[in-house]
């Protein structure tokens, strides 16, 4: 299968490396803005100056989208309308009605295939998290507590259109904490309806947030806590999740950077009998997410089987979700969403 790459940043780059490692397809062309960028890539694939002359005019099968978020559902869109089956980086669009427009369109195509970088679904330690709770052995999931924080908006890689509302769509809850809002959902089963929060950019001072702090309740009862933050100066990656006969912990995660620290996982197991819970923490010490989530998209399209895992409707009821943690605040919901 012939692939295209629509942006040769830093994650386009490790995709590309992905591909060529763990996949059969053969890219054969890329687009990139930026000179520098395109001098970097191989004589031997076709090289396009924007993701729309790509689309146009590469003869390929498939696409992958690492593209700045104002460019996301745009160029989603083109490429479904052209034929393509589309693997598109988080956050998916801008905006929740930006993405509503892409599932119309999807809608239209139901042949191809769409699938959501939400990669930190196929890191091991949430893989065996999702599997402990599924076995039912702790129960069922009553709370969740998580905490995503890095120490700005701007990073080492990123450039500063992430701090433009116009051109991002939002700041760290949407650039980050869309990773941690995904895995609550997914690991706990549910949708959360009742949400309060506070949402902030009192230190950075852009006009995207950089704290935001929710407290979720779904239908059934199950309560979830998240804080995404750029002022988290040392990088945090937690979550706990609380059942019924035990916890889960998440605590760390393998990435390029190795700032977040080991990726670990603690089940503990309460005996009400012995009153000490059973602590077995396990480590991981590679990150197999990035090839593993490329080969199940590759295996998604070669069997013509239904994307599961970071579908078009995790990415809506994520979506959702950040829209209205967003609008839970009356003077972020006033500023941005009433004027």
């Amino acid at each position: 299968m012939r692939v295209g790459i629509a942006g040769y940043g830093v994650v386009g780059k490790t995709r590309h490396d992905t591909i060529l490692d763990n996949t059969n397809f053969k890219v054969i062309s890329i687009s990139e803005k930026s000179l520098q960028g395109r001098e970097k890539i191989s004589k031997d694939i076709q090289v396009f100056e924007d993701y729309k002359s790509l689309i146009a005019d590469s003869d390929i099968d498939a696409i992958f989208i690492s593209l700045p978020n104002q460019y996301a559902a745009d160029a989603t869109i083109l490429s479904l309308k052209k034929g393509l089956h589309v693997f598109c980086e988080k956050p998916p669009a801008r905006t929740l009605a930006e993405l509503e427009r892409v599932k119309e369109v999807h809608e239209q195509h139901p042949e191809l295939k769409l699938m959501y970088g939400f990669n930190h679904r196929f890191h091991l330690s949430v893989e065996k998290a999702k599997s402990i709770i599924q076995s039912s052995v702790l129960g069922k999931v009553i709370n969740l507590k998580g905490t995503y924080g890095k120490s700005q908006i701007i990073s080492f890689n990123q450039t500063d259109w992430r701090t433009k509302r116009e051109e991002a769509g939002g700041g760290i809850l949407l650039d980050q904490g869309i990773h941690m809002l995904d895995l609550i959902r997914y690991l706990s089963g549910e949708n959360f309806i009742k949400i309060f929060a506070f949402v902030d950019n009192a230190f950075w001072n852009f006009n995207v947030e950089d704290n935001a702090y929710v407290l979720m309740k779904s239908p059934t009862g199950v309560v979830a806590q998240l804080h995404s933050s750029a002022t988290q100066w040392r990088h945090v990656f937690n979550l706990e999740i609380t059942l019924e006969r035990g916890s889960l912990i998440l605590a760390g995660l393998l990435t390029s950077s190795k700032s977040y620290g080991d990726e670990t996982l603690t089940q503990i197991s309460s005996d009400p009998d012995k009153g000490v819970p059973k602590e077995i923490i396990t480590e991981f010490d590679t990150d197999v997410s990035w090839q593993n989530e490329i080969m199940y998209f590759e295996n998604c399209l070669t069997n013509d089987l239904l994307i599961q895992r970071g579908s078009i409707e995790d990415a809506i009821q994520t979506m959702s979700l950040i829209e209205a943690i967003y609008k839970a605040d009356p003077i972020w919901r006033e500023k941005f969403y009433e004027n």
